[in-house]
């Protein structure tokens, strides 16, 4: 990268989905060199949208990271190829890399070789029970802890790689549609059980130290002392004492700051990143939705609402969202289960008072993403609420007036409350689909397939569920 023309720098920006950065890399002569110097303040000068900003500075640290390790390594093989020639040369030098390359995480990882019963079990196609079950994600989490070289702190796109593998090899274990969430939530549960009683180990004591704990500290986990003026939480299974720590100021100041019209979105980006642990605990130990709300108001900002889905599986929920909808809402409107449902015949009466382009398209989009359930044959109370009261208690969209240009409306609910007013049917449907992940909410059965469609193309899985 470092010797990068500049036309090579604007290629690797469109290659990544940044290509509204180019004029303004090719105007500042960027190359791969200049880009490798960027920082944060040259960035943002850049760079105007805030979500560009982060892309990049992330796919600048991820290729550094990943230079510096591959040094590292180079001169390791170096060395021990001094002291060793016998034994790292040739062929075992090459294979030394290639398993480097391997623990990089990407889409390519293989499964492990299970055990001989768990072949039988899933040799026959049968749903494993509760103890197959456990056999299954014990070997998964030792196979990971491999790969990790010892850590025990995968990361969620980590966690999305080994699930996928799982289900796209076999099926037959995505039970009801919701076998992701459930696999990955298990998954996450083992790691934290075999995380809970290691003392010594230096990865865990750095962790727990970062969060407050000091050893021979109690459990404690009730939220009833989730106060603004004393916070205390349990984050990595030990509790973070936070009554007057820098972490009950971070909530503090987002409680402030979500109360003034003009809001500094930098520093709301940074101490959200800072406080997410104790969110992410009070969400995974179900605290009342009115408790988080306190403490985080910013979630019920629909950007901050995504931004939170995007820390947590490291996909852009609006744009996929966006994707979805331009790919898929043609051949929607086109089924033939649709074409006399009410939100379809309102469409079309409602398509001859127009002849922009832009607004046909986005009535279109409007009626494919409400149209979704009836597609799958799910229960279209529990996805969206169109001029009626909102009954369902998981989140759920209410929508009124969806043709009216100039009074359309579109909120999201969570537990028949308010959480977000929305502009459009696209960031709608996102903030839908990213309240089940952040707010970690089980999806009901009866609108489990829209939810399953919508979320295998979001994450990217080889292969996603598709239209009747």
């Amino acid at each position: 990268m470092e010797n990068w023309s500049v036309e090579q720098v604007c290629n690797w920006l469109k290659q990544r989905n940044l290509g509204e950065l180019v004029p303004k890399f090719r105007e500042e002569e960027v190359s791969g060199a200049a880009l490798l110097a960027l920082n944060d303040r040259m960035v943002q000068q850049l760079v105007k949208k805030i979500g560009h900003q982060a892309v990049l500075m992330d796919l600048i640290k991820k290729y550094q990271q990943q230079k510096s390790g591959l040094e590292s390594l180079t001169y390791c093989c170096e060395t021990a190829s001094k002291k060793f020639p016998e034994v790292i040369s040739g062929k075992n030098l090459k294979s030394f890399f290639a398993r480097y390359k391997m623990l990089q995480w990407t889409s390519s990882y293989a499964l492990p070789d299970f055990p001989y019963d768990v072949k039988c079990i899933l040799a026959e196609k049968k749903c494993p029970d509760h103890s197959m079950r456990i056999r299954i994600i014990e070997f998964l989490q030792a196979d990971m802890t491999k790969y990790l070289e010892g850590s025990l702190y995968p990361n969620s796109q980590q966690y999305n790689i080994v699930v996928n593998a799982l289900l796209q090899a076999y099926p037959f274990l995505d039970e009801d549609g919701n076998g992701f969430l459930l696999w990955k939530r298990a998954l996450k549960d083992r790691f934290k059980y075999v995380r809970r009683p290691i003392e010594d180990d230096e990865q865990v004591l750095r962790n727990k130290s970062k969060f407050g704990h000091r050893r021979g500290q109690s459990r404690k986990s009730s939220f009833a002392e989730n106060k603004l003026d004393g916070v205390q939480e349990q984050v990595e299974e030990e509790p973070a004492h936070l009554k007057g720590s820098a972490m009950d100021l971070h909530i503090k100041w987002l409680n402030q700051e979500y109360m003034k019209t003009q809001r500094n979105w930098e520093e709301v980006d940074n101490r959200m990143n800072v406080t997410i642990e104790i969110r992410r605990k009070m969400i995974r130990d179900k605290a009342p939705l009115k408790d988080i709300l306190r403490l985080f108001p910013f979630l019920r900002c629909p950007y901050q609402l995504f931004r939170e889905f995007q820390l947590l599986t490291h996909m852009d929920i609006y744009k996929k969202t966006v994707e979805i909808l331009e790919m898929y809402s043609e051949n929607i409107l086109s089924l033939y289960v649709v074409r006399n449902n009410p939100i379809n015949i309102m469409l079309q009466e409602n398509l001859k008072q127009h002849t922009e382009e832009d607004v046909l398209k986005y009535m279109k989009m409007t009626a494919a993403c409400l149209l979704l359930p009836e597609v799958f044959g799910d229960d279209s109370s529990l996805f969206a609420a169109v001029n009626e009261e909102v009954k369902a208690v998981t989140p759920v969209l209410e929508v009124k007036n969806p043709f009216n240009m100039n009074s359309c409306e579109f909120a999201l609910y969570i537990e028949r409350e308010e959480l977000a007013q929305l502009n459009d049917c696209t960031m709608a449907l996102a903030a839908l689909v990213a309240a089940f992940h952040v707010f970690d909410i089980p999806c009901p059965k009866r609108i489990h397939r829209t939810l399953n469609f919508l979320e295998s193309l979001v994450f990217e899985v080889r292969n996603p569920a598709s239209l009747p």
